[in-house]
């Protein structure tokens, strides 16, 4: 007679779980079904490779927002510690926790256009051995829709490690706010190089601090990719906002759109040797068809290019202190070797073959040099034209499984 009140109460309990359970999934889906959505998306496209030492690759689709709204709402932050302390809180609901840092990089780029009209801009990114993301958004409410590449040393993912583990995904949904490079739907392309100011001792970040709210140095791209429809929209938004470089270091940066027209952006003070105070720093604007005061050159190139030495006229006293200089020089001669192709015709083939070329590991073994970035971690061709991405893992130009296109299909 004792039994039937046990079974009752059993089932009782066990239904009780079960509500919870369900109330708990339904909470879940609720409050976190595009973060979930996010994780479930990464897919590996390539595997590490020790005989080259090269990271893995991976993509990571972004759907719905991912709180940039807020951010930019709240004023933005004004150092690393801030963002991510926003990026727990909205993204992780405060129970991830996550650690932004920024190593040590170079870089090169340029513009160019094909004989069809076709506008392109090429990227490469040097470090050493690091894991890889493509990350496609697709945030709506009047944002625009973009495609970038990410470091996840940024999020503390060090040494090219696979994401094997549940913690590391969820931190990867910090991913889009810390591009390097990317482009978005209306055809604006963005990226940050390493600037090195600060005089000899040590690199001083952009720590400006005026009235104005605050972004953070990867913050301000996304800012770009977001809501800029082309370079001067671009400019616009970044005169708006106090620049706070991350990890004790600086930035410049370069934008272009599928006009052909395309900037340099920089934040300087005096020169290199007296750059040492962030805070007193101020932006300076280079436009592809005012850029005379930088140089000769530059003035009869249609065409622009960076590597990590600031452009402003007058702001070193020697050359050899202009980190990156052979790499801006090559770049230049190879797209107008003898003068004559100043609008920077070249093909996408062509292209391409310049990133080959400055690649780090062949620019190393060509030129007997060598420092801490020795790797070119990525090379990527946004046609701004088509709105299309050529995507290369490590310098493995001529291996199809390490070359990638993206387009905004997947909006479809």
């Amino acid at each position: 007679m004792k039994k039937k009140p046990v079974k009752k109460i059993l089932m009782i309990v066990c239904l009780s779980l079960l509500s919870f359970m369900i109330v708990f999934c339904v909470f879940v889906a609720i409050f976190w079904h595009n973060e979930i959505s996010a994780i479930l998306s990464i897919d590996r496209l390539v595997e590490a490779k020790e005989d080259n030492r090269s990271g893995p690759v991976y993509r990571m689709d972004v759907r719905g927002d991912y709180y940039f709204d807020e951010f930019i709402e709240q004023g933005g932050a004004s150092n690393d510690g801030e963002l991510i302390q926003f990026v727990v809180d909205n993204l992780t609901k405060g129970i991830i926790p996550i650690h932004m840092t920024p190593p040590d990089i170079g870089c090169s780029s340029f513009t160019c256009v094909d004989e069809d009209g076709t506008r392109y801009f090429g990227r490469n990114y040097d470090f050493d051995t690091s894991t890889a993301m493509i990350v496609r958004t697709n945030p709506g409410d009047g944002r625009y829709a973009s495609i970038s590449s990410v470091d996840l040393q940024f999020l503390g993912i060090k040494d090219g490690v696979p994401l094997d583990g549940i913690m590391q995904k969820f931190t990867c949904l910090a991913a889009t706010y810390v591009p390097l490079d990317g482009i978005n739907e209306a055809g604006v392309s963005c990226r940050i190089y390493m600037s090195y100011q600060g005089g000899e001792d040590a690199a001083v970040a952009t720590d400006q601090n005026t009235d104005k709210p605050d972004l953070t140095s990867t913050t301000m791209l996304r800012l770009i990719l977001d809501y800029a429809g082309s370079v001067d929209e671009a400019v616009a938004l970044v005169r708006q906002y106090d620049l706070h470089d991350s990890a004790n270091t600086s930035f410049h940066y370069m934008v272009a759109d599928s006009t052909g027209r395309s900037a340099i952006l920089e934040w300087v003070a005096a020169t290199n040797e007296t750059d040492t105070e962030g805070s007193r720093r101020v932006l300076k604007v280079y436009y592809n068809d005012e850029d005379a005061a930088i140089g000769e050159k530059e003035e009869a190139d249609a065409f622009q290019y960076i590597t990590n030495f600031i452009v402003t006229p007058g702001y070193y006293a020697d050359a050899e202190e202009q980190k990156g200089l052979d790499r801006y020089d090559a770049i230049e001669q190879r797209i107008n070797p003898d003068g004559g192709n100043p609008d920077g015709l070249m093909s996408k083939e062509s292209a391409l073959d310049v990133l080959e070329m400055v690649g780090r590991r062949r620019w190393e073994e060509q030129n007997e040099k060598s420092d801490s970035n020795s790797i070119t971690v990525w090379s990527v061709l946004y046609d701004l034209t088509n709105k299309s991405v050529t995507w290369v893992s490590n310098e493995e130009f001529d291996n199809p499984d390490a070359v990638f296109t993206f387009d905004f299909s997947y909006l479809d």
